[in-house]
């Protein structure tokens, strides 16, 4: 093999590298946006449980969710309580606010009210 040849093949491996790091960058970006949304799901789904013991034991159930939160989610959750049931909707975190707002997941949890 000419040194020509060789020169050309290593430069060739250059670019074809150089064009799959915003590949693996996206790849990255959508790996972590699926983490996020999987971590938020569990938050809420956390929230609304200790809003429904909350409930049962008589409690606002408003402020029980909130404090089951870390403080990015307190600020991004919305709650809702009537009766015995409470919904909690919680927007991920994302690199692209549209993107988050399009990925909220929400979590419902019921219980009997402490009064009846």
């Amino acid at each position: 093999m000419s040194r020509a040849r060789c020169r050309g093949e290593r430069g060739q491996a250059q670019i074809e590298l150089l064009a799959a790091i915003p590949i693996a960058i996206c790849l990255g970006a959508v790996i972590l946006q699926l983490l996020a949304v999987g971590y938020s799901q569990s938050l809420a789904d956390g929230a609304a449980e200790a809003g429904a013991y909350a409930i049962a034991a008589g409690l606002p159930a408003d402020e029980a969710v909130l404090a089951a939160l870390p403080g990015w989610a307190a600020e991004a959750a919305e709650v809702e309580a009537e009766g015995g049931r409470i919904e909690v909707s919680l927007e991920p975190p994302s690199l692209l606010g549209a993107v988050g707002r399009r990925l909220v997941v929400d979590s419902s949890a019921w219980a009997r009210p402490a009064d009846g």
